[in-house]
């Protein structure tokens, strides 16, 4: 399994307007949960992400706040007419 290393920002603001203007900045609002802990509200660089995610296969591991944290994709949810990624699911991988 291929392994792409990505930065990650915690994500502050929360919602519809929140989510539209990260998507407008070139980000990808994602959530990271499991392994029973709390679930991490996070934002991508869209860029390097959609040429990470075109293996669904892949395991992103994710720079946040100086932390690595190893995920793999659950679900990814694409916009029904740009075909541009809204949302991102991310397990964290054992």
């Amino acid at each position: 399994m291929a392994s792409v290393n990505l930065d990650a920002v915690v994500r502050s603001d929360f919602g519809k307007g929140a989510a539209r203007q990260a998507r407008r900045d070139g980000l990808i609002p994602a959530v990271i949960y499991g392994a029973g802990s709390e679930p991490q509200h996070i934002l991508l660089p869209i860029h390097e992400t959609t040429l990470a995610i075109r293996d669904r296969g892949v395991q992103l591991v994710l720079n946040i706040d100086g932390k690595e944290v190893k995920t793999s994709i659950k679900d990814i949810q694409i916009h029904a007419i740009n075909r541009t990624v809204d949302h991102m699911d991310l397990l964290i991988a054992a």
